[in-house]
């Protein structure tokens, strides 16, 4: 019975079913290989981590920041953008601007301070030729009628009291503007000097208005003097800090009033390393992981002031030290918003109060230990210390990997120098506002005829008036940033074009200049070159104020900025 049982259980064993069987055996094999493949697929995908750009600081992720386009212009890499940059312009801040009705309207209402009306006759009798009182309300608005009307391609949105200028029939006043079809999210300032007439009948008219920043009588606003005319917005907003180019630069360097304040504090520094001396995207990259740690910690970062230039950006084609933060970059707007410190002034303070009252410091050596780490130190000053291997000593490895999501560099905080701006505003105010721009690459890549080989012939003058006949106006002004060095070489332009150039302006930074005279202040009475960097930040921000702006590549060539088959990943 047990063998007929065992023997009905096996009898698909028997020769004639061989073959079926190993059929069978070979499906059962193959699918569960396929099932085997499929999980060990499955397992893979889902534990893999491919390599994201993003955790590794790279000039990828730097042209990412400093970049919103894929023209050559403006992601040039010796030119770096800024937290002014990125900032969304407030429509409603700009839409509250002063029309000449306002101004009319408030001419009919009696000046509070006076006690009698702006439109009472008065007897002129005698006083034709007296001098111009600029106090005088009636004075203030025909100044303020006749600015909105000469300056018809810009917006006003604050004019300050009229100030005597250098004579008894000049004044002084200032006023707060900005293009009417500007795009950057900032206001300007200027201040001009007025040459006002008076007529027998008392009639007041303005003859004469200076140039950008004659009136420096008006530059200031004196203490006890009162707040001119603004129109408000019908909206309350939260109001949202934007540079005013313009305005008198307060960049001293911020000093802790006592021992208690110093004691009380909590510092972080970077020490070494070898990032100085390179690309200015490279020094920013690395100097806002630093920022953006010390505000993780809660700490005040203690920084070198001190730059050295590239050599990529200097006329003597050598590294340069001796250059200062403040000469780049927005220092005022940097202290008033972030918690930073000299490190001159810091070590100063610390040699004194360090062991009186016991401060305690953490040497941190290695790139690797995390800001989480030492979020808990309740050490006095953390000091990170980089060595001379390259690229480990680089500051930006600290924010690297698992850091990145945690530490965020406050771009925000980072302004371009406004005292370079100013130079901008007045060249654009030269070109009263109304112009367009082109950007012309030519150098070391017009030559280069295997990664550039169409860029020469496309950026030539006949070119040029092709390309830009269905671009720009015949007649107009056209600002040409260029690398070219021979200016001469667009003359041909000329016949269609008002053409200008950066060198045009060369009193603006000359040691006549108001920038020269600011900058050997600041630079401890020694005078300070106009280098290249400076050069062209206020080349790429004046053509940036064009309102119409046309780049090299895509605009005038098909060649691809960095070359023969790389407009794609230039795009990316």
């Amino acid at each position: 019975m047990l063998g007929r049982s065992y023997l009905s259980r096996t009898g698909s064993f028997r020769p004639e079913n061989l073959g079926q069987n190993a059929l069978a055996m070979i499906g059962n094999l193959c699918f569960t290989m396929f099932v085997l493949g499929v999980l060990i697929f499955t397992i893979i995908a889902a534990t893999y981590e491919p390599e994201d750009p993003l955790f590794h600081p790279s000039t990828k992720i730097t042209s990412f920041l400093t970049s919103t386009s894929n023209a050559t212009f403006k992601s040039d890499n010796s030119v770096v953008k800024t937290g002014e940059d990125f900032m969304a312009a407030n429509q409603t801040a700009f839409a509250t601007f002063i029309n000449i009705t306002d101004v009319d309207n408030v001419t009919q209402v009696a000046d509070p301070g006076s006690g009698s009306s702006n439109l009472e006759l008065t007897s002129c009798e005698g006083s034709v030729d007296s001098p111009i009182d600029c106090r005088d309300p009636e004075v203030f608005h025909t100044m303020m009628r006749a600015t909105i009307e000469r300056f018809k391609d810009i917006h006003f949105y604050r004019f300050g009291k009229p100030v005597r200028g250098s004579n008894d029939s000049t004044c002084d006043m200032a006023w707060r503007f900005r293009p009417k079809e500007g795009k950057r999210a900032a206001f300007y300032k200027d201040y001009r000097r007025f040459v006002i007439s008076r007529s027998e009948n008392c009639t007041l008219s303005v003859i004469g208005i200076g140039d950008y920043h004659t009136g420096v009588n008006a530059r200031k606003r004196k203490k006890n003097q009162k707040p001119g005319f603004e129109k408000k917005s019908e909206k309350q907003e939260q109001v949202v800090t934007m540079p005013v180019v313009g305005e008198v630069v307060n960049d001293t360097l911020p000093v802790i009033e006592s021992e208690g304040s110093f004691s009380q504090g909590k510092y972080l520094i970077y020490v070494g390393g070898g990032d100085r001396c390179k690309s200015m995207n490279h020094y920013l990259w690395s100097f806002l992981c630093a920022l953006g740690e010390a505000q993780y910690l809660n700490r005040t970062l203690v920084m070198d002031l001190s730059i050295c230039l590239s050599s990529i950006y200097s006329s003597s084609n050598q590294d340069e030290e001796g250059k200062d933060f403040r000469f780049y970059f927005d220092f005022e707007h940097l202290k008033d918003a972030a918690s930073v410190l000299d490190q001159g002034q810091f070590w100063l303070d610390w040699s004194k109060w360090q062991k009186k009252d016991g401060l305690g410091l953490i040497l941190v050596e290695d790139y690797r230990v995390t800001p989480m780490k030492l979020a808990e130190a309740k050490d006095a000053l953390i000091m990170r210390k980089f060595g001379s291997v390259e690229p480990d000593n680089y500051w930006y490895r600290v924010c690297e990997g698992e850091t990145e999501s945690v530490v965020q560099r406050p771009w925000h905080l980072i302004w371009k120098s406004r005292r370079l701006l100013d130079i901008v505003s007045a060249i654009a105010s030269r070109l009263n506002w109304d112009y367009d721009s082109v950007h012309i690459v030519r150098g070391d890549k017009a030559k280069n005829k295997e990664l550039w080989p169409n860029l020469g012939i496309d950026t030539s003058p006949d070119a040029l008036l092709s390309s830009l006949r269905d671009k720009i106006e015949d007649g107009r002004n056209l600002y040409i940033a260029t690398n070219e060095p021979e200016t001469s070489f667009f003359d041909p332009l000329k016949d269609k074009y008002s053409t200008h150039f950066l060198d045009e302006y060369k009193d603006l930074w000359d040691e006549s200049s108001e920038w020269y005279s600011e900058m050997k202040k600041l630079n401890h009475g020694n005078p300070v070159e106009f280098d290249g960097y400076m050069r062209v930040s206020v080349d790429t921000e004046v053509f940036l104020r064009g309102k119409k702006q046309i780049e090299t590549f895509n605009d005038l060539t098909n060649d691809c900025k960095d070359g023969i088959s790389t407009c794609s990943a230039s795009a990316s």
